[in-house]
C-alpha cells in the first residue's frame, strides 16, 4: 500500500497500528542493511550529469545535488501482465 498512514493500512489488513509499525520497520531495516542493500542498490559510476542540464543556468542550480534519474539511476518495476490495463494512463 503506497502513501497511506499506518492507521489505514491497519484497517485494511485488520491489524493494530503497533503491528503495522513493527513490521514496517523490520522490512525497512532489512532493505537498508547488508546484504540486501549492497547486492541490489547500485549508484552510477562517475559524476556524469547530462550537459543539457549542467550547462543550463535555468536547471543546474536546482539539480546540482540531486540523485535519481538525473544521474541515470533507475529502479525497474512493473506490474504483472494481467493488471497492466489498471495502470495505463495513470499519472
Amino acid at each position: 500500500v503506497t502513501g497511506l498512514p499506518f492507521r489505514h493500512v491497519g484497517e485494511r489488513f485488520q491489524r493494530s497500528n503497533d503491528t503495522i509499525s513493527r513490521y514496517f520497520h523490520m522490512i525497512l531495516t532489512t532493505l537498508a542493511t547488508q546484504p540486501f542493500y549492497t547486492d541490489y542498490i547500485r549508484f552510477p559510476a562517475g559524476d556524469t550529469v547530462p550537459s543539457k542540464i549542467q550547462n543550463n543556468p535555468k536547471f543546474w542550480p536546482y539539480f546540482r545535488n540531486a540523485i535519481g534519474t538525473i544521474d541515470r539511476s533507475h529502479i525497474h518495476a512493473s506490474p504483472p501482465a494481467y493488471v497492466h490495463s489498471n495502470y495505463r494512463n495513470r499519472k
